[in-house]
């Protein structure tokens, strides 16, 4: 006899047909600890052969999975060990320009499995630095311009900020040189890197994902997705309160949650691996109607950006949090509302019509996961400021004690409009403050972390 009612299965239907429900992603966490070599060629046939071989089934099996439940897997993705951790041993000793070319070097084997796989992104060309930097977490953030523009999957992360550390501003300042010199090669590659405080060591999203200290060998993770769902429920509530509203959005995220997990469950049977989490970010894309911004604006809100745009992205995230952690007990990743402006039609046309600007964006990343996210900024920007822009960001989220980060492409002149394609959308460029950040940033240093940090 079926848990589900014929009722249920219904709604499921129409979620799916008609409100862009899917599963945004199913995200294998692959540890390559095992992979080390002195050797740097060696350590890449390592890491080539554990990613094909432990993930050869993961497109096929996604593919069975979505034919049996009838729900769409939008992205197929894998996440590994970040790679500034075992850049150390095999490049100990070697020139900067010959320890560049070795970590490029990786970044390419991990583009190659991927496209054996056929997979659509790969993350962990990262490192964890709001410490400070090995040396080989020091190789890999200088090969990021380099590694991003000749791959085409991989995805890059850097961690600058904790809030049990504080802020390595060096880091921070080092990642705005790192973002204009990937900007100039190519500005797509700085869509596949983010800058982070907090990061999740589970997060299945790109470009922010690698397989964490913690994790099990080999693990399936989830990311949820349906602002159109959410969006067509409440275009239904016109005289409803927000306090009801906000109980419609938890038992629309339960119902979304519920189906994210069941699949992720399904995944990792069939893989013989470990389940691990689901994230319940709600994630827009381009498509007319799968928008946050949008939600918002159904709300009562004229524009996304208005007077009134930050609280209601606090009651639509939390909503989404209370009705997911109903429907599995293993939440994690970022688990909220993302606000990436270019992959969000409603964001972008709030751009257009000056509703919306970085910094009403910045109050609302004090709300909601993740951060400012695919915003295009003059090609001309200065590294500085482009720092200042993460550290502001860093500081949200160390105070808080949540992730927050920066995903950040220069292209372009203020006003005009810069396309990406696909699921990366496109967005007007948008204004900054003039004034410079520059002599603040180079200081250099670490921001003290904050005193609520000392909670044992």
């Amino acid at each position: 006899m079926s848990v589900y009612s014929i009722e249920e299965i219904l709604e499921t239907v129409r979620m799916i047909q008609a409100q862009h429900l899917d599963i945004r992603t199913v995200t294998m966490g692959i540890s390559l600890r095992g992979c080390v070599s002195p050797d740097i060629d060696t350590m890449r046939d390592n890491i080539y052969e554990t990613i094909t071989t432990r993930a050869g089934r993961l497109v096929s099996e996604a593919k069975a999975v979505e034919e049996k439940f009838g729900i769409p897997i939008v992205n197929k993705r894998i996440a590994v060990t970040p790679i500034g951790n075992l850049l150390d041993t095999p490049l100990a000793g070697a020139s900067e320009r010959e320890a560049i070319e070795g970590a490029v070097g990786v970044a390419k084997t991990l583009d190659a499995a991927a496209k054996k796989l056929n997979i659509d992104f790969i993350g962990g060309y990262s490192a964890l630095v709001h410490k400070g930097f090995t040396v080989g977490e020091s190789i890999l953030i200088n090969s990021i311009p380099e590694a991003l523009t000749s791959t085409d999957r991989v995805c890059s992360s850097i961690n600058v900020a904790t809030t049990k550390s504080g802020i390595n501003m060096d880091a921070v300042l080092l990642m705005g040189q790192v973002i204009r010199k990937t900007a100039a090669r190519d500005p797509v590659g700085c869509a596949k890197l983010v800058v982070f405080a907090n990061a999740p060591p589970d997060n299945p999203f790109m470009a922010g994902a690698f397989h964490g200290d913690g994790e099990p060998e080999t693990v399936i993770n989830v990311g949820i997705s349906g602002p159109g769902v959410v969006r067509a429920v409440l275009s239904q509530m016109d005289d409803a309160d927000l306090g009801k509203l906000s109980e419609t959005i938890k038992r629309t995220a339960f119902k979304i949650t519920r189906m994210g997990e069941l699949v992720g469950r399904e995944m990792a049977g069939r893989l013989d691996v470990e389940f691990g989490i689901v994230d319940l970010s709600l994630a827009p894309t381009p498509a007319e109607g799968d928008s946050v911004a949008n939600i918002l604006e159904v709300m009562g809100l004229e524009r996304c950006g208005t007077h009134g745009t930050t609280a209601a992205l606090a009651l639509l995230t939390d909503a989404v949090k209370k009705g997911g952690a109903m429907a599995t007990s293993y939440t994690g990743g970022l688990s909220g509302a993302f606000i990436p402006v270019s992959e969000d039609a409603g964001m972008v046309d709030a751009l257009r019509v000056g509703a919306i600007g970085i910094d009403k964006l910045e109050a609302m990343t004090s709300v909601c996961s993740v951060g400012l996210d695919m915003i295009v900024v003059p090609g001309d920007t200065p590294p500085e400021t482009i720092s200042a822009i993460i550290a502001d960001e860093c500081a949200i989220g160390m105070v808080n004690a949540k992730t927050t980060g920066v995903r950040i492409i220069p292209a372009g002149k203020e006003g005009e409009y810069v396309e990406f394609g696909g699921l990366l959308g496109g967005s007007p460029v948008m204004g900054l403050n003039k004034f410079s950040s520059a002599k603040f940033v180079r200081r250099g240093g670490r921001i003290p972390a904050p005193i609520q940090s000392f909670k044992n």
